[in-house]
C-alpha cells in the first residue's frame, strides 16, 4: 500500500471480486470499474436500483459547544438553520473566496454534527476554525458509506429497516437499523434519482453490502456515477470547481447565506459577485462517444472556455459534458471544440438534462 493510498475500505475485497483494480480517489482504492458493463450500472439507477460505495468521501464528527460555531466559519450556509436531523449542501472557501471544497453537513442533535467532503482543503481549514473554540474533531475511516440510488431504492431499503425511510425527506437523516446493523440513513445522493446514503460501522459494512446485492442492489462503479451526475449537472470537486472558481461562476450561489456572520472568505466572495470570468454549462457535442476532457471550446475562432467533465449517455444517445465557458454563452450556442485528435460542434445545452425539474430526486 503506497501513501498515496493510505486508507483502505472495508468493501475492497467485494470491489475486486467484481473486477475493480481499485484505482485511488481521496487516497482510497475506489471502483472506477467494474467487470460489467458501465451502460448497465446506468440502466440499473434510473430503472431499479444501483448502489456506490461512496466511502472514499471524508467523515468528520464536528462536537461540543461551539460546533456549531466552527462550522459556521468555515462554510457558506447559515447553520442556525439547520434542526437536527437535518443536513445542507454548501461550500467551504479560501480567504480569497474561492471553492477550497464542497460538502454535506448533517445536525445529528446534541452539539454533534458530521462533515461530509471529498477532496478539498475541508480538514485543514476546519482545524483552523476549532482553534480557540470547545470542538472535538474526529475523521473517521471506520464510518462507510453505501449510496443506493434509483426508483426502488425506498422499497428495497424499507423492507429491511426497523424505521419507516418514506417519511424521511429530502436532506434527512436517521439513526436506524438495516439487516439488523445499527447506521445513520441519509436521503441524499449524486444521481438525480431518490437515493439514501448509509453510514455505517466497517465492522457490518460488507454484510449491508451482501444483503443489498441479494435483494437486487447492482453495485456500480464511479464511471457509472459520472454518468448520472452529469446527466443530473451534479458537480465534482476537482473538476468543475477548484479554488480558483467562486460559488456565483459554477452555479452554487444558492449556497451562499450572504446574510448569516462573517465566515471564511465571505467579503471576498460578496466582491466578487457580478464579476464572474467563467460559467459552468452542459454541452450536447458532436461525437459518437465520450471526449477525452480538456478539449478548447471556441466561439467564432475566439478561446472561451474548456471541457471538464465528459461523458456518454447511452439512454440519451449523446455524448455529454460539463464545461466552463464565458459568462453569457447562451443555450443553444454552438460552440466548436477542439483537441489534437477532435475537432467537432459542442452546443450549449440547459442543465440538468435529465429530469430538469428534479421530480425524481424530490418525490
Amino acid at each position: 500500500m503506497t501513501e498515496e493510498l493510505s486508507r483502505t475500505s472495508a468493501l475492497a475485497s467485494r470491489h475486486r471480486a467484481l473486477g475493480s483494480g481499485l484505482e485511488d480517489w481521496n487516497g482510497m482504492g475506489t471502483a472506477w470499474t467494474y467487470s460489467t458493463d458501465p451502460n448497465d450500472e446506468h440502466d440499473a439507477v434510473r430503472e431499479h436500483a444501483g448502489m456506490f460505495d461512496m466511502s472514499p468521501l471524508k467523515k468528520v464528527f464536528v462536537r461540543g459547544k461551539d460546533a456549531q460555531a466552527a462550522l459556521d466559519h468555515l462554510t457558506t450556509r447559515d447553520l442556525s438553520k439547520l434542526a437536527p436531523g437535518k443536513a445542507a449542501y454548501l461550500c467551504v472557501l479560501t480567504e480569497a473566496g474561492g471553492i477550497a471544497d464542497d460538502a454535506i453537513v448533517s445536525n445529528n442533535g446534541g452539539d454533534e454534527w458530521m462533515i461530509v467532503h471529498g477532496s478539498g482543503d475541508t480538514m485543514a481549514l476546519l482545524e483552523a476554525s476549532a482553534e480557540g473554540r470547545d470542538v472535538w474533531l474526529e475523521f473517521t475511516d471506520d464510518l462507510h458509506d453505501i449510496s443506493v440510488q434509483g426508483p426502488a431504492a425506498l422499497e428495497i431499503l424499507n423492507a429491511h429497516c426497523d424505521i419507516d425511510l418514506a417519511g424521511l425527506g429530502y436532506f434527512e437523516h436517521a439513526p436506524a437499523a438495516l439487516f439488523g446493523h445499527p447506521c445513520r440513513i441519509s436521503r441524499t445522493g449524486y444521481s438525480g434519482e431518490r437515493g439514501y446514503e448509509i453510514f455505517a460501522a466497517a465492522a457490518v459494512i460488507t454484510d449491508i453490502w451482501d444483503r443489498l446485492a441479494e435483494a437486487g442492489v447492482m453495485p456500480c462503479s464511479f464511471t457509472a456515477l459520472d454518468k448520472v451526475r452529469i446527466e443530473a449537472g451534479l458537480l465534482f470537486y476537482g473538476y468543475d470547481m477548484t479554488e480558483k472558481h467562486t460559488p456565483w461562476e459554477v452555479g452554487l450561489g444558492f449556497t451562499v447565506s450572504s446574510s448569516k456572520g462573517g465566515f471564511r472568505g465571505k467579503d471576498a466572495v460578496m466582491a466578487a459577485k457580478g464579476r464572474e470570468m467563467v460559467s459552468n454549462v452542459c454541452l450536447d457535442i458532436d461525437h459518437a462517444d465520450m471526449v477525452e476532457g480538456g478539449e478548447t471550446l471556441l466561439l467564432d475562432g475566439e478561446e472561451i472556455g474548456v471541457v471538464n467533465s465528459p461523458c456518454f449517455s447511452h439512454r440519451m444517445g449523446k455524448s455529454l459534458a460539463l464545461a466552463h465557458v464565458r459568462p453569457g454563452t447562451a443555450a443553444g450556442t454552438v460552440l466548436q471544440l477542439k483537441s489534437e485528435t477532435l475537432q467537432t460542434a459542442a452546443t450549449v445545452i440547459s442543465s440538468p438534462v435529465y429530469d430538469p425539474q428534479k421530480k425524481r430526486t424530490h418525490q
